[in-house]
């Protein structure tokens, strides 16, 4: 039971939630959990409309600033929102995984 507590706390250590900023403000996240963290994997969720800015901050960290970050999965689901007036209503959602292998150093 202890193993599963600590699984959990270092995914979500690693996940981006995306919302209404600019992408370049989730490019600076993403890079820095890669590198100042050094995370192996990290991954970015949205919902509704910052599913366009999710995708597009995934392909500015893989085309210009980390370009050997792969696309491991993406994930698409819908999820049941209820509004204050008890309205429900259901709201897509994305979940895009960026990995990059880790580089060895070489020995001096």
């Amino acid at each position: 039971m202890a193993e599963e507590t600590t699984t959990e706390r270092r995914t979500d250590e690693n996940v981006i939630y995306v919302g209404k900023k600019p992408p370049m403000s989730y490019v600076l996240a993403v890079i820095t959990q890669f590198n100042i963290s050094g995370s192996d994997e990290v991954i970015l969720k949205a919902r509704g409309r910052s599913i366009s800015t999710a995708v597009d901050t995934a392909e500015i960290v893989r085309n210009r600033f980390i370009t050997d970050a792969k696309l491991q999965e993406i994930k698409i689901s819908t999820e049941s929102i209820t509004n204050e007036e008890g309205r429900t209503s259901n709201v897509s959602a994305i979940e895009i995984i960026l990995t990059k292998k880790k580089t060895k150093k070489a020995a001096e």
